[in-house]
């Protein structure tokens, strides 16, 4: 096949999405419908994930939605479950949602470095221990993983956060080596994107450079949504490793 020869592969993929009632994870989830991928989608606030889900019907999208706290392993069995009910299989999991509560680790601000251990981290984790078994079954598979491109570049305030994303890098990476020929992975690594990342937030000073910062040369989320897609519509037997895509302003 050469490049000329090549024909995006996604319609009729059936893809699970976590935190997907915003950022980059409503922006994938529009894209991916648009070019004819079975959606179940999942996030914490049930109100934006049904406007969603409805915005994307409304438009003759096939989706289907669960309400999904990612801290929860049975949240993410049954967004799985509600895949192979819904559409009778999974082609996609992925595993978006995150938080970045970021601050210098003299503020001491202990249930938010947990907090991101839980979704960051254990979130991945439970998403992979839901979808694997059903991948293995199928005999194919893609996961796909939201990193950040503070994995790659460690800044002060964003140590805990950083720490969690770095450790889907490597998650990633075990399971791109032990997956075998029909199972991919691929992680996505964002810079600084326009989302609600700030409201996760606390310190002030923090929160307004975050905002100061993100006025003047975020990228809109799309950016990342198309990543996403390219990793998802390549041949069964391409692999994308990562994609980092950043503003040409950040450092």
């Amino acid at each position: 096949m050469s490049v000329t020869d090549f024909t995006p592969n996604i319609e009729g993929k059936v893809v699970a999405l976590t935190g997907a009632s915003s950022g980059i994870g409503e922006a994938t989830a529009a894209l991916l419908a648009g070019r004819g991928a079975k959606l179940v989608l999942g996030a914490r606030r049930a109100d934006r994930l049904e406007a969603l889900a409805a915005r994307i019907a409304q438009l003759g999208g096939d989706v289907a939605w669960v309400r999904t706290d990612v801290t929860r392993r049975e949240d993410l069995s049954a967004l799985v479950a509600l895949a192979r009910q819904r559409f009778g299989s999974l082609d996609v999991l992925i595993n978006n949602a995150g938080i970045g509560s970021i601050s210098p680790l003299d503020d001491l601000r202990v249930d938010e470095w947990e907090a991101m251990i839980d979704v960051n981290l254990r979130g991945v984790l439970y998403g992979l221990a839901a979808a694997l078994p059903v991948f293995r079954e199928q005999g194919f598979g893609h996961v796909v993983n939201t990193a950040s491109t503070a994995a790659h570049r460690i800044v002060p305030n964003q140590s805990v956060y950083a720490a969690t994303k770095t450790a889907v890098r490597v998650i990633s990476e075990a399971l791109r080596q032990e997956a075998g020929d029909h199972l991919r992975v691929t992680v996505i690594t964002p810079g600084f994107t326009r989302t609600d990342f700030a409201d996760d937030v606390t310190n002030p000073d923090v929160k307004a450079q975050i905002a100061e910062a993100k006025a003047r040369f975020a990228m809109p989320p799309d950016a990342i949504a198309r990543a996403i897609a390219f990793a998802i519509e390549q041949p069964a037997d391409v692999d994308v490793g990562e994609i980092i895509v950043r503003p040409t302003a950040q450092g």
